[in-house]
């Protein structure tokens, strides 16, 4: 056996080892921006690939907030609320499909980066607010609530990056939730007067911020 042949064998098991090894590395990565209670990717996971998303022209960002939530874990415990989240996340995914992301971006918030092919996204979203609002399967009926949902059209905002474009979705979202409509897409306004990028109706932001740029 020649010499290369001998370095070659002997550098064999080291070779594989630092391939599983990165293989274990990749899988802890796709752990850890895994939520562990919905499988939607965690805010790190979601922004990754919601902004290589966002270079697609038909894209759409959506906000999403479970309405009265802590109502449902007090009256009904925390058991019943983590299966309303899943249920959340779960519908969330299927709605937005392969094409798109969804993820939990903490608490009882959720955000999705869809690619609406035929320009009927708010017809979609539309659909997903009543699919959402469906009781859980397997939970006591009574355990259901609304979700409010905002909803930003990329395409209309070509100089926003994500940030910007999930505060325009979460202005709208708000908006939808304060008038009790459901959902609410974002206008072409301004966004709101914040303080430490905060929007108007969240702790730390401003409370005489004027209401603008949303529209149904």
């Amino acid at each position: 056996m020649n010499t290369l042949a001998t370095i070659l064998l002997s550098a064999l098991p080291l070779v594989t080892g630092w391939a599983v090894h990165v293989r274990w590395l990749h899988g802890c990565l796709n752990t850890a921006r895994r939520d562990p209670l919905t499988g939607l990717r965690t805010r790190d996971g979601f922004t990754r690939r919601a902004t290589v998303l966002l270079k697609d022209p038909r894209a759409v960002v959506v906000l999403a907030d479970v309405d009265k939530f802590k109502h449902i874990n007090d009256t009904y415990g925390h058991a019943a609320g983590d299966a309303l989240l899943k249920a959340t996340a779960d519908r969330l995914a299927q709605h937005v499909g392969r094409t798109g992301v969804a993820g939990r971006l903490g608490g009882d918030e959720f955000a999705a980066v869809l690619i609406d092919d035929h320009g009927t996204a708010g017809d979609l979203l539309a659909v997903l607010h009543g699919v959402l609002a469906r009781p859980v399967d397997g939970q006591d009926p009574d355990v259901h609530t609304t979700v409010s949902l905002g909803w930003v059209r990329a395409a209309d905002f070509p100089t926003d990056d994500l940030s910007a474009l999930l505060r325009r979705a979460d202005e709208a979202m708000y908006a939808a939730k304060q008038a009790r409509a459901g959902l609410r897409r974002a206008g072409l306004g301004r966004l709101f007067a914040t303080l430490a990028g905060r929007r108007a109706g969240r702790t730390g932001a401003r409370t005489d911020a004027p209401v603008v740029g949303v529209a149904a």
